[in-house]
């Protein structure tokens, strides 16, 4: 046996390219394990160093009691504190614009803005923003305003106050509505001397523990004298920051924490692809596999022999996965500081990298074990009179036939499971955890049943889809021959392209659903860009509307009333009923209707939304008797919602109705959408409704709904964006895979490369041959991936019981299939180069 090992491993010493080469997937997934591990060091030592809500500066911090400007100057004046920043956060009123002014001194280390243009505040008023509420507010550098932050207990606004922006700054946040001043400012608009908190910064070699000691007994002093006060909290800089980083630290190991999950499915891809490489080598060492055989050498020998090859294969490939992701790790972090960000680098974690190390051992002696085993089973005999190619045989055998069909049937029973338990629309209590675990599971079966059947699934897939290939012409047969004569090969790579497929088509279809459901969502809560509110008196008039309606910045102006409804026969206390006309604005043909038609609204029509028919019992073609105390109104429900109205009313009227139901003449509100886009257009739209709430006396509200459309398509877009990246490790790997399998398909088949030469196939025509096979591995592995993705993307979204309507991206679906076949094919140009640049006569002299 160690005369059989010494020789095993003295070929692999004259060949390491092809050590290399055969471990290549192993080594793409250590480099992305590796990496994983430093991109979550890296990420968690830049939250812990730069982005927590304290500045680095701070030593200590007084938090949580009851203290004031008093305690504020009292600490500064202790021995040892070098500077002090009270901190309180003041929310006014500039006309109908919200404004959140933060102190901060805009100087000095324990600021926590930078200045971009401008000035720093120097003088009580002054005020610094940031860019988007510059943007959202209509300021600038040398703008005044005016702004109130104290009220009466009537609600009246008390002492308006001038501010002048001297400069715009960039801080923690900007929602649109931040500003800066120092805080004697912020505490003379509020009119308070009370403190959120105060930062703490030491000089240089004070005692730590001795100005922490004092400025206990000080603030516990003053917390004794205020009736119901709490004793502050005192904590080190350094404690505040953890904490708060903690907390963001969390977020990004959640993050990771996915991301680990497809990191598995990236592993479990590379052991495949490992495996079907290790088959396709041995394969082609039959001959000295039974050379050995025949001078006596015993199948637990050669067996054993292979898998210690494998076990070199993955020690080589992970060690150099690791060392490419370490170089990689700290080279970008150096290359980003170089523009400005701040990115620390990951050292080298070494038990992370000894444990990437094992596990590529571990991929590769797994997926080693049965191309030796089968190896060590050929006998002499048998192996002399190969041909040396890997998938010649075409059965599969009964034995993986019964698995592969009750791997199949076991998925068919926990998908039909699932479909039996599917929740109707609206579920009430109820808890996915159990289907989704089972679509999980019945995916997994169906996955692996895929894997024992693959070799079988080849040629009628091909049959089908490899049609036009055929028809080409003579090169186009011969690629579609060679790889419907190898079934097991084609299909150990195909398998690995399907994976990837399948996660993609999965995420896809599950992410255009979803994305389809907060459309409808959106559609009823915000429905145009802007709402302007009057919250009561004065109203909003027609001439108001028509002046609205003339404005160049704006379009689908939409007015509506409001009236306050009772639904004779019920218990219900009043519903809000409005006018609005639904088929006048876009985002409104989203609207998702249970039953009935929004086009059927009109005079003596109601649509209702389904909180209205939970509690009143109405249902579509019901005759519904609303009244308003005085006049009673039979209108038929010819429209139900899901859930809520537009607006967030319990029903849609006609507005002669609301008008016969006693609604006034004025308006309660009014839609209307930015006439261009982008955020400059949505500015000036905002500026359009500013004006004629600034003439109407400044009392109405302007929301900007566009922004909670915006918030949530970003959102989406970015977790399908995440998704997507990640799903790519898999297809990367499987990439990878068609590689590496169709370069050792060269080797192997060199002898029918020079035959073909030899009978006048053209170099360019063997090139093309062989990236032709290559690319229909990505065609039967995107037609398989496709097959199983797109339902269990079905079953998954239903099972989560969240109504949200299959969508199938046909485009985004088509453009994968030929990125995925593109790429497969480039994964075979160079071992198609490399083939036809052997001559027919070397090729026909080869052993």
């Amino acid at each position: 046996m160690s005369a059989v090992l010494r020789t095993q491993l003295r070929g692999v010493a004259r060949r390491p390219a092809r050590l290399l080469l055969t471990g290549l997937a192993v080594l793409v997934v250590s480099f992305v394990v590796y990496a994983t591990v430093l991109a979550q060091t890296i990420t968690e030592r830049s939250v812990l160093n730069g982005l927590s809500g304290t500045p680095e500066a701070v030593d200590l911090v007084v938090d949580n009691g009851s203290i004031s400007t008093a305690e504020l100057a009292a600490i500064g004046k202790i021995p040892g504190v070098a500077e002090t920043a009270g901190r309180l956060d003041a929310g006014g009123q500039i006309g109908t614009e919200y404004l959140n002014l933060s102190a901060d001194s805009g100087t000095g280390p324990l600021s926590v803005t930078t200045l971009t243009t401008g000035r720093k505040p120097s003088a009580p008023g002054e005020i610094t923003i940031t860019a988007r509420t510059a943007e959202r507010l209509g300021l600038k550098v040398g703008s005044t305003t005016k702004a109130t932050f104290r009220y009466s207990d009537d609600g009246k606004p008390i002492d308006p106050a001038t501010l002048t922006v001297v400069g715009m700054v960039e801080g923690p946040e900007d929602y649109g509505f931040q500003a800066y001043a120092p805080q004697a400012t912020v505490s003379t608009l509020v009119g308070d001397t009370y403190l959120r908190r105060i930062d703490l910064r030491l000089a240089p070699g004070a005692d730590a523990d001795a100005v922490r000691q004092q400025v206990q007994t000080l603030t516990a002093a003053a917390a004794s004298k205020v009736k119901e006060g709490t004793k502050p909290e005192i904590a080190t800089g350094a404690d505040v920051r953890l904490a708060e980083a903690t907390q963001k630290a969390e977020q990004v190991n959640s993050v990771f924490e996915v991301i680990a999950v497809f990191v598995a499915i990236a592993v479990i891809a590379a052991g495949l692809v490992a495996a079907s490489t290790f088959r396709i080598v041995f394969a082609q060492r039959m001959k000295q596999l039974a050379l050995l055989r025949a001078v006596g050498a015993g199948r637990g020998g050669v067996s054993l022999s292979l898998a210690v090859e494998g076990a070199l294969v993955g020690l080589a490939t992970g060690t150099t996965g690791v060392l490419l992701a370490l170089g990689a790790g700290h080279l970008i972090p150096a290359l980003v500081r170089t523009f400005g960000p701040k990115i620390e680098s990951p050292g080298f974690p070494l038990l992370p990298a000894l444990g990437t190390i094992a596990l590529a051992v571990v991929i590769t002696m797994v997926a080693v074990v049965a191309p030796a085993f089968t190896a060590g089973r050929v006998s002499p005999l048998e192996a002399l009179r190969g041909a040396g190619t890997t998938g010649a045989r075409k059965d599969i055998g009964k034995l993986r036939w019964a698995a592969g069909l009750l791997l199949a049937v076991v998925a068919g029973l926990l998908a039909g499971f699932v479909a039996t338990r599917l929740p109707g629309r609206d579920p009430k209590d109820y808890d996915p955890s159990t289907n989704l675990l089972a679509v999980v599971a019945s995916g997994g079966f169906a996955f692996l049943a895929l894997i024992a059947l693959g070799p079988a699934l080849v040629r009628p897939v091909l049959f089908l889809l490899g049609m036009p290939i055929r028809r080409s012409g003579p090169v186009g047969r011969l690629a579609a021959g060679g790889v419907g004569a190898a079934p097991r090969r084609a299909a150990a790579v195909s398998v690995v392209v399907a994976l990837g497929v399948t996660l993609i088509a999965g995420t896809l279809v599950g992410g255009a659903s979803i994305r389809l459901l907060a459309d409808r969502e959106t559609a009823s809560s915000a429905p145009a860009d802007y709402e302007l509110t009057t919250n009561g008196d004065p109203l909003i008039s027609a001439a108001v509307v028509d002046q609205l309606k003339a404005r160049p910045e704006l379009a689908n102006v939409t007015p509506y009333r409001r009236l306050s409804v009772k639904v004779a026969g019920t218990q219900v206390n009043e519903l809000d009923a409005n006018d609005l006309n639904i088929g006048s604005l876009p985002e409104l043909k989203k609207l998702d209707v249970v039953g009935g038609s929004l086009a059927d609204l009109g005079p003596g029509k109601v649509v209702i939304s389904g909180f209205t028919a939970d509690i009143t019992g109405l249902r579509v073609g019901d005759q519904a008797s609303l009244s308003n105390g005085k006049k009673v109104r039979k209108l038929t429900v010819v429209a139900k919602l899901p859930d809520s109205a537009p607006l967030g009313s319990a029903m849609v009227l006609d507005p002669s109705d609301l008008t016969a139901l006693g609604a006034p003449a004025g308006y309660a509100g009014l839609l209307a959408d930015a006439a261009t886009g982008g955020e400059q257009g949505r500015t000036d739209g905002r500026r359009a409704l500013t004006d004629a709430s600034t003439a109407a006396g400044g009392q109405w509200g302007i929301d900007v709904l566009a922004d909670q459309r915006d918030e949530i398509d970003k959102e989406l877009t970015v977790l399908l964006g995440i998704a997507l990246g990640l799903i790519g490790l898999t297809v990367m790997i499987a990439v990878v895979g068609v590689g590496t399998t169709t370069a050792l398909s060269v080797v192997e088949r060199v002898r029918e490369s020079g035959l073909l030469r030899a009978v006048g196939l053209s170099r360019g025509g063997l090139r093309i041959m062989l990236t032709t096979e290559s690319a229909l591995y990505g065609v039967i592995g995107a037609a398989l991936g496709l097959a199983l993705g797109v339902p269990y993307a079905w079953l998954m979204v239903k099972a989560l019981g969240v109504n949200a309507p299959l969508s199938l991206p046909v485009a985004q679906l088509a453009v994968v299939f030929v990125i995925l076949v593109l790429l497969t094919a480039a994964a075979g140009v160079l071992p198609a180069r490399r083939a036809a640049r052997v001559s027919p006569v070397a090729a026909l002299g080869t052993e």
